[in-house]
């Protein structure tokens, strides 16, 4: 059940945001951007985190999540370091995701061949 919970709550996300983009003029990176701070701003007013306990991976995967993971990470170096913590708990949060966007695109990029739009 966890599975098929996921895979709406994700479907729903997705959907949303391809209507988004079908429907208005915003260009992809930002409605990205909007989308990765909408999910900071969800987790500064409490509501992401039980949104997350809920969809479980479909909460946690999209862009949203990584708002929500940026938000958690700042707050906790906050606390932790202070004003310094405004710019080390984000990375240090999403560190692994990066790392892994980064490698998996390099690896795409040797595999396939990449091209330039005209």
């Amino acid at each position: 059940m966890d599975y098929i919970k996921a895979f709406l709550i994700g479907g729903l996300i997705c959907a949303a945001v391809q209507i988004l983009l079908d429907r208005t003029k915003l260009m992809p990176g930002r409605v990205m951007v909007l989308l990765v701070c909408t999910g900071a701003v969800l987790g500064f007013i409490g509501v992401y985190e039980p949104f997350v306990k809920f969809a479980g991976a479909g909460a946690s995967v999209p862009l949203l999540g990584f708002g929500n993971v940026l938000w958690k990470g700042v707050k906790e170096a906050v606390d932790k370091n202070g004003f310094l913590g405004i710019f080390l708990g984000g990375f240090k949060a999403s560190a692994a995701g990066i790392s892994a966007a980064l490698i998996f695109g390099y690896l795409a990029s040797l595999i396939f061949e990449p091209k330039m739009k005209k």
